[in-house]
């Protein structure tokens, strides 16, 4: 079902949009990427799916939000697909529909496969929202793996 009270928003400037990877992400989307090359921020308009009852941010997306721009950044710093093997979030401030967040993505350690990497989420006006930090493991697919 479309969502006619939330319709998708231009991102802001050197953004661009996520292509999809599944149908998570498209429903729980969209989601943008900085366009410019080795910057891993991502972007996302707060839609009103994406909202508790009392109309900001939930938790629950917030955490998806956090742990696909941090695969994202795992990505760019390893070339490889990842798993997350540990997510820790913590929130400051809520977002509200309507406003920008930002994830702002550093990987702080690669160990063999395991990677450590950690985000700011940021608002619109540079309030701090949320901190993850995470444990990925990065995986080869197999020949019987889909694609």
């Amino acid at each position: 079902m479309a969502e006619a009270a939330s319709p998708e928003r231009a991102p802001r400037a050197g953004f661009a949009i996520t292509p999809s990877r599944g149908k998570f992400t498209i429903h729980n989307g969209p989601s943008y990427r900085a366009a410019a090359p080795g910057d891993v921020r991502t972007g996302l308009w707060v839609l009103d799916r994406h909202c508790n009852g009392m109309g900001f941010l939930h938790g629950g997306m917030a955490c998806a939000f956090a742990d696909s721009a941090l695969a994202w950044a795992v990505w760019s710093a390893t070339n490889k697909m990842s798993v997350t093997i540990k997510l820790t979030m913590e929130f400051m401030e809520i977002a509200r529909e309507g406003e920008w967040i930002e994830a702002h993505p550093v990987v702080t350690a690669v160990d063999g496969d395991f990677v450590h990497v950690s985000a700011r989420i940021v608002k619109e006006d540079g309030a701090l929202a949320a901190r993850a930090d995470a444990v990925f493991r990065t995986v080869r697919r197999g020949p019987s793996a889909k694609a």
